[in-house]
């Protein structure tokens, strides 16, 4: 199904870029503290954006699964793949939010 690698895709993004604010809010904390403030609320946000597109993606396997049946073994395998590296990817991001927090 082409909007589950769509929306997968949108993930990586989300995750890339609360990495990217991240990175940020811990390089400018010390010279421009409200600013770093400020970035990493948007960082928590795109770490909610991911969850929200996670959330969509099983739903719509779900949905699949209760009019189809099972999807074909090669869009689980594809799924199971996709997010295995999502999780290790936001545990990433959720390390670089902590970093900011310590």
């Amino acid at each position: 199904m082409e909007i589950i690698q769509w929306v997968c895709d949108k993930i990586d993004d989300e995750i890339d870029d609360s990495i990217d604010y991240s990175k940020m809010a811990i390089e400018c904390r010390d010279d421009y503290p409200a600013l770093a403030d400020a970035i990493i609320k948007i960082a928590e946000e795109e770490m909610k954006h991911m969850g929200i597109l996670h959330a969509q993606v099983t739903a719509i396997i779900d949905a699949y699964r209760k009019a189809n049946g099972e999807p074909p073994e090669a869009m689980q395998m594809l799924y199971k793949i996709t997010h295995k590296k999502h999780i290790a990817h936001a545990a990433e991001a959720r390390a670089y939010m902590s970093m900011y927090k310590e």
